[in-house]
């Protein structure tokens, strides 16, 4: 089974509202809504978040209701939250980040090594000198 998310109790195989928690999460949303961080709105209600971990809180589906889940959040209030959460964003000028790609992995497709002539009684460095004469082919 999956985590089961923040504001419900499994009761019987079935999810349901920890009703005290719910409140917890609504006054996240309430606060953030109203001009708080992420962090402050959670601090607020007494819970130790980072950043991420309130905004994946208050960004999950299931607080929406699902076929297990019942409803903690409407879609009003999520829909405002997102539309506050990129307005930020862009008043911050963290909107048009460009995300860096990352360089082209090499792909090794061959490796060669000539016969191995035993140069040391020890096996650890014997070892360590076999892999030292292993070259490698990269596909360009």
């Amino acid at each position: 089974m999956r985590h089961t998310p923040y504001g419900y109790d499994i009761v019987d195989g079935k999810a349901v509202v920890n009703e005290e928690k719910a409140e917890q999460i609504r006054k996240i949303c309430e606060n953030y809504l109203g001009g708080m961080s992420f962090m402050a709105a959670a601090e607020y209600v007494g819970l130790s978040m980072s950043h991420c971990g309130v905004k994946r809180m208050i960004q999950n589906e299931r607080y929406l209701g699902d076929e297990f889940y019942p409803a903690i959040l409407t879609r009003e209030i999520a829909d405002q939250i997102e539309k506050e959460r990129m307005r930020r964003e862009k008043m911050l000028g963290r909107n048009d980040r460009v995300k860096k790609s990352l360089p082209e992995a090499k792909v090794y497709i061959g490796f060669t090594a000539l016969k191995i002539a035993l140069k040391y009684k020890d096996p650890i460095r014997q070892a360590e000198y076999a892999y030292s004469q292993i070259r490698n082919e990269v596909s360009s």
